[in-house]
């Protein structure tokens, strides 16, 4: 015999029917939210899962110490940073797709920064297999966020 009380089954009964109401509700906020994501467009420089670059930017156009970081690049170091040269993973594939070790990163100093700060150059080896010749580089300054294309 049971010895919930009338009223108490009733209540238990209108709680079992109003969840799969409530789980609708909460499924299509979910989806709102990540249509709306969705469609948000992203930032013109920005490369998005393996696209190629939407856009370039010219050496003249990025912060002078990008042009130090490529010149030292170009002529194969030495480098500031002991995590300069290391393979780069692409593991979000902003880039376009390589093998691994195909990327190199280096760092752009960021002035007043205590640590190696979020810009970054990385660099392809290109066909001849050398980032120092491979005219293959790109510029982040979000942490590998986004990437633009250097132009040569």
């Amino acid at each position: 015999m049971s010895t919930a009380t009338p009223t108490a089954a009733r209540r238990r009964s209108a709680q079992r029917r109003r969840r799969p109401a409530s789980l609708a509700c909460w499924l299509a906020m979910v989806a709102v939210l990540l249509l709306g994501a969705l469609a948000t467009p992203s930032p013109a420089h920005a490369f998005q899962w393996g696209r190629r670059a939407q856009q370039e930017v010219g050496l003249a156009e990025l912060p002078p110490e990008a042009a130090h970081t490529l010149a030292l690049i170009r002529q194969g170091g030495p480098f500031p940073y002991r995590k300069d040269g290391v393979v780069f993973g692409n593991r979000e594939r902003h880039l376009p797709r390589q093998p691994r070790g195909y990327y190199r990163e280096y760092t752009v100093p960021t002035p007043g920064a205590r640590d190696r700060g979020a810009r970054r150059i990385v660099a392809g080896e290109g066909p001849q297999g050398d980032v120092r010749r491979s005219g293959e580089y790109y510029y982040s300054d979000d942490h590998y966020r986004s990437f633009r294309r250097i132009r040569p």
